[in-house]
């Protein structure tokens, strides 16, 4: 049986790009609300560390999330 791998692809990698950007504005935005910022970003390590990491980098690299989510946004519409 012969495999061939050439013109399909289960993940891409601009739908990785899309997925983290979109994590990580949804953690920095999540941060900004009491209840779920003591419940789900409580935790910096493990699992659960994951989200809190990502509100960090969404709320201090804030600028260069934005600029990537817009550039993001172009290639999606206009380019893919």
């Amino acid at each position: 049986m012969i495999l061939s791998f050439s013109s399909t692809t289960v993940y891409s990698f601009d739908g990785i790009l899309v997925f983290g950007l979109l994590f990580i504005c949804t953690c920095a935005y999540l941060k900004k609300v009491p209840r779920l910022n003591s419940w789900l970003l409580s935790e910096k390590k493990g699992v659960w560390g994951v989200f809190y990491k990502a509100a960090v980098i969404g709320t201090r690299l804030h600028i260069a999330v934005a600029l990537s989510c817009l550039v993001m946004a172009f290639y999606v519409v206009f380019l893919k």
